[in-house]
């Protein structure tokens, strides 16, 4: 969750979705045994919603998947329903995950769940 962007990728001209994909980098969420990791990033500032998804699940969600998501995400903030906007957003691609990855018990996080604010 980002406030809003800062002066340099300002300057740069840098997109809320180029942003998301930098921070996706910075914070190494590729670097999983699945690749199966999926950033939800929100330019508060926007009300922009950004779904980046590692290249093992968006091989079996796609585009369309993260898209929808990231859509209704963006129509419920607008509609001032922020908290809805962030849990349904969460139950969506975690239902994707699950779909694709089951849970088969046992298995560690490799990455932590919880939110980071930029």
């Amino acid at each position: 969750m980002e406030g809003a962007l800062d002066s340099a990728p300002l300057f740069k001209g840098q997109s809320a979705r180029e942003r998301a994909i930098d921070v996706f980098a910075q914070m190494r969420i590729w670097d999983t045994e699945h690749n199966n990791c999926v950033l939800i990033y929100l330019l508060l500032a926007d009300r922009s919603v950004e779904i980046i998804a590692d290249r093992g699940i968006h091989a079996k969600a796609g585009s369309r998947e993260w898209e929808s998501i990231c859509r209704k995400m963006e129509v419920a903030f607008q509609e001032k329903n922020y908290e809805g906007a962030v849990v349904s957003g969460i139950q969506a691609v975690t239902q994707r995950l699950l779909e694709h990855y089951p849970a088969l018990g046992g298995g560690r996080n490799e990455l932590p769940d919880k939110p980071v604010v930029l």
